[in-house]
């Protein structure tokens, strides 16, 4: 298993950024979060994990051990793929996954896009005693910022990436720019995967 790389980043888009690692440009796909952490022309580490399939090897980056880790404890629990698993960390934070998980609160886990009320219920059936929650983890879910322009394609094109048919994903962003108006990329990808999830 490939569980990091370390390398000049490439190119960024909207759900994955490209590192050289001895020569080869690798694809790692990632939250928005992790990606606004990344600058093109600057070396960063990503710890990562690879997916393995039979028509596919796909790249998961993130900023840290501790996401990697998540990321694998949520494909543990039946019904959760790598795609859902990255949209969780997506919407939210380490600290408030975890707070949820052990609080049982299932309204805050059913904001993650694929994740319904039976499907919040049986992660924290079988998560809540995996996951240690820190003593000043936040309650609610972190507010995102507005950004320049609004790059609507993009969005859509992400969120299809994730696993969304074109018009839930197109209809979750215009309603998202209907109601915050101008964004960059990152925060209408956040804002529209949180208001995927609140429709389910």
């Amino acid at each position: 298993m490939i569980s990091s790389v370390r390398g000049e980043v490439l190119a960024i888009g909207l759900d994955h950024a490209v590192v050289e690692v001895g020569g080869v440009g690798l694809a790692v796909h990632a939250t928005p979060t992790t990606l606004a952490g990344l600058r093109r022309g600057e070396s960063s580490r990503l710890a990562t994990a690879l997916v393995v399939r039979e028509d596919s090897l796909t790249l998961f980056g993130f900023a840290d051990d501790e996401e990697r880790e998540l990321f694998g404890l949520l494909q543990t629990v039946s019904g959760i793929g790598p795609r859902t698993a990255l949209a969780t960390l997506a919407v939210l934070s380490p600290d408030v996954l975890r707070r949820a998980l052990v609080d049982g609160d299932l309204t805050t886990i059913t904001r993650v896009p694929g994740i319904g009320r039976k499907g919040a219920e049986r992660l924290v059936l079988e998560l809540r005693d995996k996951v240690d929650v820190p003593s000043a983890a936040p309650a609610t879910l972190p507010v995102t910022s507005n950004g320049a322009n609004p790059r609507r394609d993009q969005v859509v094109e992400a969120l299809v990436g994730l696993g969304f048919t074109a018009k839930p994903a197109e209809q979750a962003v215009d309603a998202v720019l209907a109601g915050q108006g101008d964004g960059d990329a990152s925060t209408l990808l956040r804002a529209a995967l949180t208001r995927l999830g609140k429709s389910r």
